[in-house]
């Protein structure tokens, strides 16, 4: 257990959807803490709860606010797994990015793998709620997309993030597929493509959950090499820097 101490052919929103898409995966659920989830839901809906959550330490949507101060003011990053853009509006409110790439298939995986997942067996509208999801991220920051400061890749992490040259980012975080074999290829492709002394970072360090502990195994792994710093070990978030 680990202790704290320009691309080529992305697609982009273009008002229709691409006809090939890549199998990766974002936001995530599963069985024993679909409570929880339902319990963040609804919790959006009372009156003040971004307020306390502020207070708390966190951002409106959920993600801890230290993890987004750290990331470098004017800077380029990638996000793997976007879903409907909530990280992603947080990074530009508080690091305003010269340049942010979003990387996501909005692919609907119908493998019983993927059962408590919320691009499997929770999207009950099945390949019309990705698109749905896609759409909506294209309206979203359709002005930034405008301003060249947002550029949106559907497609698959492995294969976006190969376009791009070597020592490229200044940061990316990682929310994709959180089975452990994906979670090990975005941390080695992030950490070739992230400039020396950029950040390489992600979600759901955790215990257990469907996804078999692939996270937590990926990053222990990736957190015993000696070409990495880890900074810090929180909240689920997990932040190194490549020496």
């Amino acid at each position: 257990m680990l202790r704290a101490g320009a691309p080529g052919t992305s697609a982009k929103c273009r008002g229709r959807n691409p006809t090939i898409y890549l199998e990766r995966s974002n936001t995530i659920g599963h069985a024993p803490v679909m409570m929880t989830v339902y319990v963040k839901t609804l919790m959006k809906r009372i009156p003040g709860v971004e307020r306390a959550a502020q207070v708390l330490g966190l951002a409106p949507n959920g993600q801890p606010t230290w993890l987004l101060e750290m990331l470098p003011k004017n800077s380029v990053g990638a996000e793997i797994g976007v879903w409907k853009g909530d990280f992603s509006q947080a990074v530009l409110i508080a690091a305003h990015p010269k340049e942010l790439h979003l990387i996501d298939p909005w692919k609907y995986q119908s493998s019983s793998t993927y059962k408590y997942a919320w691009y499997g067996g929770l999207a009950k509208n099945g390949q019309d709620e990705m698109d749905r999801h896609y759409n909506g991220v294209c309206s979203r920051f359709e002005d930034q997309i405008r301003r060249e400061q947002v550029e949106i890749h559907r497609g698959f992490s492995a294969d976006v993030l190969s376009q791009f040259p070597d020592d490229f980012f200044d940061w990316v975080y990682i929310d994709g597929n959180h089975m452990y074999e994906f979670v090990k290829k975005d941390l080695e492709l992030a950490y070739r493509k992230t400039k020396a002394g950029g950040l390489v970072c992600g979600d759901d360090y955790v215990d257990g959950q469907w996804w078999q502990d692939g996270v937590k195994k990926a990053v222990d792994e990736f957190g015993r090499s000696p070409t990495v710093q880890l900074l810090e070990l929180r909240d689920r978030q997990f932040v190194f820097r490549r020496k």
